[in-house]
């Protein structure tokens, strides 16, 4: 039997033992869905009592767009831009969890040393700069572990080969994971990077096989909210893929996530309470 499924969050603690939904708070210019972007103070505490009064449990912030062609961020200016909007955030809620979506040791240090942010959201599995699974440990913070190949946010567009996409991607969560536990990480999610390094066959390969990384016994997040394995299928623009994302976060619950990341909080927070409904028949 897995042991349940808890985060420690600066001695808060979160249970995944249902699945919960984390609001997006992106405080970048140039985002690929302009309602995500959030850039004075004022804003953000606004974006921030919606999620959760919607019904969010995890606040993620993020200060470098990672969308295909986004202007480099340097690393001064994205921790201005983080840490900024995790003390507007912990200024009017101490208690809800903030994950901070950075690949840089010395974000997720300032944010969650300093400012009060708790979870690291690394989207490059440690693959672009070196140090940030150790701040992790250092820090004792939750760390979400995302598949994606290459050293840069341009590689990870790029490189799509594989010889089997599921068996390759639960091999490389098997060996970060041997890394991550030599380290003392204690609380590691799964992300399977969708979008990352990955074309748009095989992402559906792999949310059809996602249930696979359950026998981890970790939580698993998904992140698919108005992305382009969406747009590209149905032929519409980011504003128009809702419907699209409701469709796919069911099917990924049904697929064993754990943790929705989404722009649309209140869609899927009853796209959850659905989903527990129907388990309750099962």
């Amino acid at each position: 039997m897995n042991a349940p499924k808890v985060l420690n969050c600066n001695g808060k603690l979160l249970s995944l033992e249902e699945p919960v939904v984390m609001g997006i708070v992106n405080i970048t210019p140039d985002s690929f869905f302009e309602g995500s972007r959030f850039r004075d103070t004022d804003a953000i505490k606004a974006r921030a009592e919606e999620i959760v009064a919607q019904g969010g449990k995890i606040i993620d912030v993020g200060g470098f767009s990672t969308r295909p062609g986004a202007n480099d961020v340097s690393e001064q200016e994205e921790c201005d831009r983080v840490c900024m909007a995790v003390e507007a955030i912990r200024s009017i809620d101490q208690s809800t969890p903030i994950s901070v979506d950075t690949f840089r040791a010395s974000v997720a240090k300032e944010s969650i040393g300093k400012c009060g942010a708790d979870i690291i959201n690394d989207i490059s599995g440690g693959l672009i700069e070196d140090g940030i699974f150790e701040a992790a440990a250092e820090l004792h913070a939750p760390y979400i572990l995302m598949h994606t190949v290459g050293h840069t946010v341009q590689e990870m567009q790029q490189k799509t080969e594989y010889d089997n996409i599921t068996k390759d991607i639960f091999r490389y969560f098997a060996e970060k994971l041997c890394r991550l536990r030599e380290l003392g990480v204690n609380d590691v999610i799964l992300d399977p990077g969708f979008g990352f390094a990955k074309d748009i066959a095989q992402n559906y390969e792999l949310m059809a096989h996602m249930d696979i990384f359950q026998q981890f016994g970790l939580p698993i997040l998904v992140g698919i909210s108005r992305k382009r394995m969406i747009r590209q299928v149905l032929g519409c623009n980011a504003n128009e893929s809702l419907n699209g994302v409701t469709a796919l976060n069911a099917f990924s619950l049904m697929k064993g996530a754990d943790i929705l990341r989404v722009h649309d909080v209140k869609e899927s927070v009853e796209t959850v309470k659905l989903y527990k409904e129907l388990t309750k028949t099962r």
